[in-house]
């Protein structure tokens, strides 16, 4: 029997999961915005490219979606994409399909929730308050102290996020928010260095992570520019041993049975504690599977196009065999169309991006010591040779 995936993306991203689904003998069904139908898809492993004007219109996906499975049964919708989680969930309650209806996503999707939820199972999280009633939000920052961020609660990354240093402006973000106020988070900005865990999930149990440790927390190359910056730590990493445990906790408390998620954490400068920032049900972004490919041998599309099959069939999930290696990946803005990385050729260079305006490589060796020597020069010369810094994006680029 020939199983039906649709996967539903509003951008450019998500192929190796595609043709991974193909060469398992999935019938791949892409649906996808006209404004990228001209990128480039692995079409040889896509069966069927449906494209909409827009992918967040719901009463216009669903009529679409329901008329395709009049001739082709569906049988799992993926969203690759963070902005097509939610849409993903309704159209599988909708048609009855097996996976993360609403209330789950929700969780995986609204920085409150997850802060709730996180906090109720006694997982240190920063001090943190809705933007609804103004009388607990009074009592919060009577009894917290700025400086605060002020996040949307549905955008991915540093996306739209507010650095706020006092009460005065804080209050007049919220006055300029106006109906939207409601749709942030406002939690107490804690200095610290941010790591990201990268895990697949089966069972309940968390078979596989890879821990990883910004340059920069995300936020301030988002905001202040720079050369976004994240390293392997090995697994008997004294941060490691930390987050590894805490991040099945975090799995655990959100109730995720099987998938892949991206889970970022804050150790305090002050304190030394690790505290839960957010986690998405999902692929990370900014090339973060291609880093960890390069360390374990562990593509998280793939992996997780193979889970969700092995699920579909009823059958046993393995996982690849693991790599150790120590890896770093390097990715800027650059002044230059099309740079020319062609200078940056160690050995241990195992990955180049080709995009547009952008500079990036990623490194790979068994020796940490050279991978820390190598990302220590390689951040000096991509600031020379390439940098450039464009303003924070308060919403995604179309």
């Amino acid at each position: 029997m020939t199983h039906t995936i649709m996967c539903i993306t509003s951008y450019f991203k998500g192929n190796e999961f595609m043709v991974q689904a193909k060469k398992e003998g999935c019938h791949v069904i892409l649906l996808t915005e006209e404004k990228i139908k001209d990128a480039n898809w692995a079409n040889e492993y896509i069966d069927q490219t449906f494209l909409m004007p827009d992918l967040s219109k719901l009463p216009d996906v669903i009529y679409a979606v329901s008329y395709l499975a009049r001739e082709k049964k569906i049988d799992l919708i993926i969203p690759l994409d963070e902005y097509d989680v939610e849409m993903a969930a309704i159209l599988r309650e909708h048609l009855r399909i097996a996976g993360m209806g609403m209330s789950q996503t929700k969780i995986f999707r609204d920085k409150l929730s997850m802060r709730i939820a996180t906090r109720d199972a006694g997982i240190s999280v920063p001090p943190f308050s809705k933007v609804i009633n103004y009388d607990e939000l009074r009592e919060y920052i009577n009894s917290v102290p700025p400086p605060y961020v002020l996040k949307p609660r549905l955008e991915a990354g540093a996306m739209g996020i507010k650095k706020i240093h006092n009460h005065d402006e804080l209050w007049y973000w919220i006055n300029e928010l106006g109906d939207q106020q409601s749709f942030r988070v406002l939690e107490q900005y804690i200095p610290g260095a941010v790591y990201h865990v990268d895990s697949i999930i089966d069972g309940d149990k968390v078979i596989f992570a890879s821990v990883q440790k910004y340059g920069q927390p995300p936020m301030n190359v988002a905001h202040d520019g720079g050369v976004f910056i994240t390293q392997t730590l090995a697994a008997n990493d004294p941060d490691s041993k930390k987050l590894l445990p805490l991040n099945k906790k975090v799995i655990k408390a959100l109730g995720l049975k099987h998938g892949v998620t991206h889970a970022e954490f804050i150790k305090g400068h002050a304190d030394g504690e690790y505290y839960f920032l957010e986690i998405a049900a999902r692929v990370g972004g900014a090339h973060i599977s291609d880093l960890v490919e390069a360390a374990t041998n562990v593509n998280l599309w793939a992996e997780w196009a193979r889970l969700e099959i092995a699920h579909l069939r009823g059958e046993t999930y393995q996982l690849p065999v693991l790599k150790n290696l120590y890896a770093g990946l390097l990715v800027s803005l650059a002044k230059q169309e099309y740079p020319d990385m062609s200078g940056y050729n160690d050995p241990e260079v195992v990955w180049r991006i080709n995009k547009k305006q952008h500079a990036g490589v990623i490194v790979a060796s068994d020796k940490k010591e050279r991978i820390d020597e190598l990302m220590e020069s390689y951040q000096h010369r991509f600031v020379d040779d390439f940098l450039a810094i464009a303003p924070p994006l308060d919403k995604p680029n179309d």
